[in-house]
Order: structure tokens, then sequence, then C-alpha cells
């Protein structure tokens, strides 16, 4: 036991989070807000036979963390093909870049964003000829 299972997103407007991640990474959503007694909408991030995890956007229940205030959360990471697609998908939702893309050497390229509610996430593509 331990393995992660299931990640949350506070947001504080629903229907801009569920356009911002549907468009640029096509996520899906399912409206599980009669189970949580609150606005919740489940998020099908991929298909059930590839590697990851499925998700929730909820609403976000105090006041967003303040603007430079140092991360004190977890950090999730999409895994892209293309990072400067992405990053242009990101951007032109109202996103915006958080630490610009950087090289791991021999293993992949790796950036963070903000997203529309002011929430840190990374993106991440494999590429072994990284540097």
């Amino acid at each position: 036991m331990g393995r992660l299972v299931h990640f949350e997103i506070h947001v504080d407007d629903m229907e801009r989070a569920k356009t911002f991640y549907g468009e640029v990474f096509g996520w899906t959503f399912e409206d599980w807000s009669d189970y949580a007694g609150m606005p919740y909408f489940g998020a099908v991030t991929g298909d059930e036979k590839e590697m990851g995890i499925n998700g929730a956007l909820m609403q976000r229940q105090s006041a967003p963390p303040e603007l430079n205030q140092p991360l004190n959360a977890f950090a999730c990471t999409m895994g892209v093909d293309d990072f400067d697609s992405a990053e242009s998908k990101i951007i032109d939702n109202g996103g915006k870049v958080a630490m610009p893309k950087y090289a791991l050497p021999g293993m992949a390229w790796q950036g963070y964003f903000m997203d529309t509610e002011g929430n840190l996430f990374g993106v991440h593509q494999p590429d072994e000829n990284a540097k």
C-alpha cells in the first residue's frame, strides 16, 4: 500500500478549470458533486490501459495560495509527447509559465506552469537526447 491512486485540484471557477484541463490535456469530467456534497468533478485523464491515475477538480474551500508563496503541496506532472506544443496550449488557454523548459540530461524536458486557478503543475516530455 501507499501507491498514489487519486489527486484533487482545488479550483475557484469550476467551468474555467474544466475548460483549461480539457483543452490542454484532453481530460473529460464526470459530475460527482452529489457524492461529495460540493462542486466536485472526476477527471478522466486517459485510457485505463495506460500508466497514470485519474483525479478530480474540487471547489476550493479557502483562500488560494498567495503569489510567490513557496510550494506547500504535491505538484502533479503530466507526461506529454511534445513539450512545446503543450506549452502553447497552456498559454493559449490562460496558463502561465512558472519555471521554463529545461533539460533533464539524457532523460527528458521538464517545466512548470500555473493553471487558471493559480495551481502549479509540471510538464514532462521523455527525450533521451535532452541536454
